[in-house]
């Protein structure tokens, strides 16, 4: 068994509290991430063994771990909460992957803290399920993310609205800090742990702001950048968080905590799925604005340390202003050259921006798949011809496509690639499978059923882990659900 370590726990008290997993009745593992075992250096038959079950699932602390639940607040929907915290997971330890990262082994789901403010500290099955499926497709899109190294079953019910399977999730991260954690210390008015903490980052997620004559100007830069790039890639691919909470922004710039998340079908701006989210704040749209608004509140928290001296407060308010200023024009300019992409134009020229936007526009209004759209344009040649048929069938009004096609295939003879060469870039941006939230919804029915059926899991997981690659196999996969087979709401996994 792998020797842990926690450099977590040598920050200020503050911010973390020590407790340990509350043991369950049967843990049993049910699915063991082998891919990502072997990126953690770790021996899969050991870890799928019943001591390795023990371990994942609470019940048996491995050599090193000293394990703690980290104190955040966050903004719930806007509205402050001062103290929020891991109140159903706990940090078990990091250990160091084969490629020299330190990465956090989390237990979500193993009981009771500090922060629990009266839950059970356990989760159910069906949320683990869909934690584990949307970071195994998010990892095989190529978007930072948390993922899962397992899931166990815990012999346990837990009650929600109805008893239901309980299990734990083991989870990785390169980190867990969130916004929120830097918005705990400083609501609790506590700079000194508030430098702390950015020293800690700094250290673990960006050394290279260690050097900078302002560093914590640069980790906030950074962060910034970060975030930056990952919500421009959750656009390109049609994802929504569903609640992107300051607790729920990881300074480490990877997606965290898969709740009432989902991916478009059809394709519509306001597009918001979360049973939790009645006025769309945290819809597609809305996504880069509410970066914005949380990167916000992180420059609130670093402002004392922005500032080179005491008495320069405001100085160090309009940096960070002109900060979130290069946040949105970098966010808006990462959208839009992958948008460009999507559509194959590799040399920019004026007008492109426009050109990317108008297909969008013509899709929401006609109601066209967001995947399939930009995966069988792929397929189009400079020319017309039989292949333009499959992406025609996704407009109720074939025509409103073939003018902005005519006006596309223009543009492409300005760009002097040969259709093969840009046709195979295209397949590199666009993927041809997404989990669809009615197959995701099938999944968890399945593995939450009597039988415990987790073939439908194994069949998506090997689809959305390679979402690139054409499998005519796999055509169900692609497959946009019919009426009676639309998820319109997710939920949380509280």
């Amino acid at each position: 068994m792998i020797r842990f370590d926690n450099t977590y726990v040598r920050l200020p008290a503050v911010l973390h509290a020590p407790v340990t997993p509350t043991p369950v009745r049967a843990p049993r593992l049910i699915r063991l991430n082998h891919e990502l075992a072997t990126e953690l250096g770790l021996d899969a038959d050991e870890w799928a063994s019943s001591a390795g079950a023990a371990v994942l699932g609470g019940n048996r602390l491995p050599p090193g771990a000293e394990p703690l639940a980290m104190a955040y607040a966050g903004h719930q929907f806007g509205q402050f909460v001062p103290s929020l915290g891991d109140g159903r997971a706990v940090l078990l330890g990091e250990l160091v992957d084969v490629a020299g990262q330190r990465r956090d082994l989390h237990l979500k789901g193993a009981g009771r803290t500090p922060f629990s403010r009266g839950g059970d500290g356990r989760a159910a099955l069906g949320p683990v399920v869909r934690e584990y499926v949307l970071g195994e497709a998010m990892a095989g899109l190529g978007i930072p993310t948390t993922r899962a190294l397992a899931m166990v079953a815990t012999g346990e019910a837990v009650y929600r609205d109805r008893p239901e399977p309980g299990a734990v999730l083991a989870r990785v991260a390169a980190g867990h800090v969130r916004v929120g954690t830097f918005q705990y210390v400083a609501n609790l008015g506590d700079l000194d742990a508030v430098r702390a903490l950015a020293d800690y980052v700094i250290a673990r997620h960006y050394p290279d702001c260690a050097a900078a004559g302002q560093r914590y100007r640069a980790l906030f830069e950074a962060v910034a950048q970060a975030q930056a790039a990952l919500i421009a890639r959750w656009m390109l691919v049609g994802f929504i968080h569903g609640v992107m909470n300051t607790d729920n922004m990881a300074i480490s710039g990877e997606t965290i905590d898969y709740g009432p998340c989902a991916f478009m079908d059809r394709y519509h701006p306001a597009t918001k799925f979360s049973s939790i989210d009645h006025g769309g704040r945290y819809a597609y749209d809305r996504q880069p604005g509410i970066g914005y608004w949380n990167l916000a509140q992180l420059a609130n928290c670093l402002l004392p340390l922005l500032a080179d001296d005491e008495a320069d407060g405001e100085a160090a308010r309009q940096w960070a202003l002109g900060a979130l200023d290069r946040y949105g024009e970098a966010v808006d300019a990462a959208y839009v050259d992958g948008l460009c992409a999507k559509i194959g134009l590799q040399r920019p020229r004026a007008g492109d921006r426009e050109l990317a936007l108008d297909l969008l526009a013509r899709m929401a209004e006609q109601g066209a798949d967001f995947t399939n759209t930009f995966r069988l344009l792929s397929d189009l040649s400079a020319e017309a011809s039989e292949r333009d048929a499959p992406l025609r069938a996704l407009f109720d009004q074939p025509a409103v496509l073939d003018d902005w096609v005519g006006r596309w295939r223009r543009r492409l003879a300005q760009e002097e690639r040969p259709d093969a060469a840009r046709q195979a870039a295209m397949r590199l941006v666009n993927p041809a499978f997404i989990p669809r939230n009615h197959l995701v919804q099938r999944v968890i029915e399945a593995a939450t059923g009597e039988t415990m059926d987790l073939g439908p899991l194994d069949a998506l997981l090997r689809v959305v882990a390679r979402p690139y690659d054409e499998d005519a196999g796999s055509a169900e996969y692609r497959r946009p659900p019919r009426p009676e087979e639309e998820v319109q709401r997710t939920f949380c996994g509280t």
